[in-house]
């Protein structure tokens, strides 16, 4: 009998549109088994998607979009966390090992 089982792919872009460049991603995946290892960094040099409009064409739902953040006059060009972060998610079925 087919399970379902939760897939997370975690995007940063270059801006705030769907349609804006992948520049760090991870996935996480609830349908590998558990003696299998979850995605490293560094295991891909390419993104699974172009864009988060592409995901989203192939099945992918968005749950969360980015907050805009605030640039503080002056502060503009400082450093700091990636701030366009889109989570995706989707069910695939998985077949039960019992």
């Amino acid at each position: 009998m087919a399970q379902l089982r939760q897939q997370l792919l975690v995007f940063n872009t270059s801006n705030s549109s769907p349609e804006s460049r992948v520049v760090a991603w991870a996935l996480y995946d609830g349908a590998l088994s558990q003696d299998k290892q979850q995605m490293q960094s560094g295991d891909s040099a390419e993104p699974p998607y172009r864009s988060v409009l592409a995901a989203m064409q192939d099945g992918w739902r968005v749950m969360q979009v980015p907050q805009m953040p605030i640039f503080v006059t002056g502060r503009e060009f400082d450093t700091g966390h990636l701030p366009f972060e889109f989570v995706l998610e989707r069910m695939v079925e998985v077949e039960n090992s019992i």
